[in-house]
């Protein structure tokens, strides 16, 4: 097969380049970039001398000769793209924003502040979480060419944290918090004054609090999800934060517990008693048991908790579930690479459950130790 990626020098198609080229189904890979046409890959990224090495084409002339394109473009560029795959019935990965949110083009055009410019493609796209989406996107794929809205970063970490907890939700006006920190790769590779190394370096710091517009994706996915388990959905509040490290988002989730779950009352200043770690472990293996099947979930052992640099440059997102003293909160916590699980790794999983290849082929790195 030949693969082809439009946006290719921004990070996450740097990222997407370096998957594709060690995948065992990927022959060739075509490269496309406006800013630098014409030049060589290699020159743009110097670590892929003597691995990788393309001129940079018109976006028309990689769609026109290959088997699926990944676009990896600012939001909001991508659909004259997708309909020119469409035309020629090849599969399209699109990690923006443009086909995250199907055929909803009211709350898409309200937080990125522009319409559908093809609304009939929305009707061939589906929201690429393989945890809540893989049977959905295989059955397109057996009909024909399909569009992949590639999950945000924040979503990915911060939905897979939830899903297991939605039996176990105290539904009744508690909110799900999720504060999440991320790396300054988070920011992409343009110029923006506030990832400046001088400007986030030695601090953390919160940012489009209560505005964040990754916040409709996650209550999205977390209403997706408690449909399809036949409970109550949840109201999120999220905040995420800019942290001085380049890449990992780590997600620290407080998911209020229902009187079926909870094992003291409210307002205990006493340590956590043996009770309280029984029912962490019980819930620590109904996450296990929920995401038994997923190649790339890890529910850790009690004593371990998610670390973003335990999955750094690899497609995993780890899991370590937690308990408040009062046995009332169940605090999850999860780590995953944004460039990878968050961006162009969940991308090759997302090809790979579309062609039928291993959902894992390509993507077998092992975390970075150190």
């Amino acid at each position: 097969m030949k693969a082809g990626i439009i946006g290719s020098t921004g990070y996450a198609g740097a990222e997407l380049i370096k998957f594709l080229s060690r995948h065992p189904k990927i022959d060739d890979i075509l490269l496309s970039s406006v800013s630098f046409e014409g030049q060589r890959i290699e020159e743009i990224y110097p670590n892929f001398l003597n691995i990788v090495s393309g001129r940079l084409l018109k976006a028309e002339d990689v769609i026109a000769s290959c088997d699926v394109v990944f676009a990896a473009l600012p939001n909001g560029v991508g659909e004259p793209y997708a309909a020119a795959c469409m035309e020629r019935r090849i599969h399209y990965i699109d990690l923006s924003a443009d086909f995250r949110f199907d055929e909803d083009e009211e709350i898409y055009s309200a937080w990125y502040g522009k319409p559908y410019q093809f609304p009939e493609l929305h009707k061939n796209s589906v929201y690429g979480l393989p945890e809540l989406n893989r049977r959905r996107m295989k059955e397109l794929a057996a009909k024909g060419p399909v569009i992949i809205g590639n999950p945000g970063c924040y979503p990915t970490g911060a939905s897979l944290g939830v899903f297991p907890a939605l039996p176990m939700f105290d539904g009744g006006g508690y909110p799900v918090i999720i504060d999440a920190a991320t790396g300054a790769s988070g920011g992409g590779r343009e110029l923006s004054r506030s990832f400046h190394y001088s400007e986030c370096a030695d601090s953390v710091s919160p940012y489009k609090v209560g505005s964040h517009r990754h916040s409709p994706e996650i209550a999205r996915n977390i209403a997706a999800m408690a449909a399809d388990s036949g409970v109550p959905s949840a109201r999120i509040i999220f905040t995420p934060h800019l942290t001085p490290m380049i890449r990992g988002i780590l997600s620290t989730i407080y998911i209020p517990l229902s009187r079926q779950w909870r094992v003291t009352q409210e307002n205990s200043f006493m340590p956590p008693s043996g009770e309280i770690e029984e029912k962490t472990a019980e819930i620590r293996e109904s996450y296990a048991a929920f995401y038994k099947d997923e190649p790339f979930v890890r529910v850790l052992p009690a004593g371990l908790t998610a670390a973003a640099n335990r999955v750094r440059q690899s497609n995993y997102c780890d899991i370590s579930v937690h308990m408040d003293i009062n046995g009332s909160t169940l605090i999850a916590v999860t780590a995953i690479d944004n460039m990878v699980k968050g961006a162009a790794g969940q991308a090759v999983q997302n090809m790979n459950i579309l062609f039928g290849f291993d959902e894992t082929a390509g993507l077998q790195a092992i975390p970075m130790p150190f």
